[in-house]
């Protein structure tokens, strides 16, 4: 667990999502909660040192995000997307994923079940939590209902997945061209620590880089559709996606990251 500021703490080292927790005069407010049973048990301890949860925000809907919220007290903020996906998610394929992702999380799952959301946006809500102020504003791109949480009075805003430190982006429901947007938008918080929804807390200054990875995306895809080619083809073009900076690792399983955002890309990006 890192301090970023007097009052905001963050974990980037969860498998999943990276998670955030404020304190207020008034209780916690909790952003993202560990995807793994166990890493929110202990979460879960590790907050109750600070005070009691208030509120808990989810900034987008993806399991990684929002699957530990069963673990905490508080009320649950997110998207009304968001909430619609978690209503949405299969317990039962969940319990299954943990036998193999979280062995030892399987004993705390007796009774588990997904919390939605019971305040949710369309565009902006703000949170006045004592002298705290959480502006929640709908920014999409990495999925249609991304949020992003900006706390003025410590200068830091949680991005979600609009922006992941130093790590290949997901974009199996992403809106490339609404994530450029954002991205021009993240630019505009007078804010000094950026919290990713994966890797490192970072600054602005990565913005760029970010926005440099998403039109690659965009580029690449433009690139294979031009030249005629099928997803099937495009997905097995390796020269073709690393001439716009795309690295295909060994891994099967992020081979299958790259296969499903470019099957996803071609599918919104027509032809």
């Amino acid at each position: 667990m890192k301090k970023i500021t007097p009052n905001v703490y963050a974990e980037t080292g969860f498998r999943g999502a990276n998670c955030t927790f404020v304190t207020t005069s008034e209780g916690i407010v909790m952003i993202e909660s560990p995807q793994m049973p166990d890493e929110a048990v202990k979460w879960r301890d590790e907050i109750a040192k600070f005070g009691m949860v208030r509120y808990l925000i989810n900034t987008e809907p993806h399991g990684d995000h929002f699957s530990g919220n069963y673990f905490f007290q508080g009320t649950v903020v997110g998207h009304e997307g968001t909430r619609a996906a978690i209503l949405a998610a299969n317990v039962d394929q969940f319990k299954e994923r943990m036998k193999t992702m979280s062995p030892a999380s399987l004993s705390l799952l007796g009774g588990f079940s997904f919390r939605a959301p019971t305040i949710t946006l369309s565009e902006r809500l703000t949170l006045y939590v004592g002298k705290h102020t959480f502006q929640l504003i709908h920014l999409p791109g990495h999925s249609p209902y991304q949020v992003a949480v900006y706390i003025p009075e410590e200068k830091v805003v949680c991005t979600s997945d609009n922006i992941v430190y130093n790590t290949q982006p997901f974009l199996h429901q992403a809106q490339p061209l609404e994530w450029l947007e954002s991205l021009k938008r993240y630019q505009e918080f007078d804010a000094d620590f950026f919290v990713p929804g994966h890797g490192d807390v970072c600054d602005k200054s990565y913005i760029p880089e970010m926005s440099k990875q998403i039109q690659s995306w965009v580029d690449v895809t433009k690139e294979a559709k031009k030249q005629g080619l099928t997803l099937e083809q495009a997905q097995a073009n390796t020269a073709l996606l690393e001439k716009y900076g795309i690295k295909v690792p060994p891994d099967p399983r992020a081979q299958g990251v790259i296969k499903m955002s470019l099957a996803h890309l071609y599918e919104v990006m027509g032809r």
